[in-house]
């Protein structure tokens, strides 16, 4: 494995440093190379500085992390939001859908450490108050909020891995070669889409799967739950 070589620094005193000019670095990084790849010695190299020089500002690559995270969700834009709540779950949903998935760095840090940004947590606020608008008790709220959230971490992981897959595959993947050697015999319903089947995988239908979970989580207020 190539090692990684150092950036010519300039002779003398080493350049002055910021916190700024450190987040700023490693949210790049952490965009075009993912959490993994961030280090204090990568993010020196980068910054033409040493890895001791950047504990003067962070005390570990977590709180790092944290400073990057608590970046990107102060500078989110909290938009008006429909009055209805069931209305107002969706589009709420949906927005932290799509944020994420241009920040898909942030899920693998979410699900692999016990990280969060305190500025993101309106998104909770507002889809748990919705729920118990619409009629929840509070700790049913909570569930309602979960089942969107495990959604939504589920479908990008799933989507990001497939497409990396697909990306690195040389030869066609195994699970197209599955389904389109199945016979209408045993499994006439997936051989009937077989031909079209990385097609229909590959649409992005997030908002309306999201509905969906909100219309299956928010049934008739005469029977919300308490």
């Amino acid at each position: 494995m190539p090692t990684e070589v150092p950036r010519p620094k300039n002779v003398g005193r080493p350049p002055r440093l910021s916190l700024e000019a450190i987040i700023t670095a490693a949210d790049r990084i952490l965009h075009s190379e993912g959490p993994e790849k961030l280090s204090m010695r990568h993010l020196a190299n980068e910054l033409g500085s040493t890895p001791m020089a950047l504990y003067y500002h962070v005390r570990d690559k977590d709180e790092l992390l944290l400073l990057v995270m608590e970046m990107h969700a102060q500078r989110i834009p909290r938009p008006e939001l429909p009055e209805d709540p069931r209305e107002r779950l969706v589009t709420t949903a949906v927005m932290l859908y799509d944020l994420l998935a241009e920040r898909l760095w942030i899920i693998d840090v979410l699900t692999g450490d016990d990280l969060i940004a305190p500025s993101s947590l309106w998104f909770v606020e507002v889809m748990i108050d919705a729920a118990v608008e619409y009629g929840h008790s509070p700790e049913h709220a909570v569930y309602v909020y979960r089942t969107i959230w495990y959604y939504i971490v589920g479908d990008l992981i799933i989507r990001v891995n497939s497409k990396r897959r697909r990306a690195r595959a040389s030869h066609p993947v195994y699970e197209d070669e599955v389904i389109a050697g199945l016979t209408s015999g045993t499994h006439p319903r997936l051989a009937a889409v077989a031909d079209r089947w990385a097609e229909l995988n590959a649409r992005d239908t997030h908002r309306e799967g999201l509905a969906a979970i909100v219309d299956g989580l928010l049934p008739p207020r005469s029977e919300a739950r308490d």
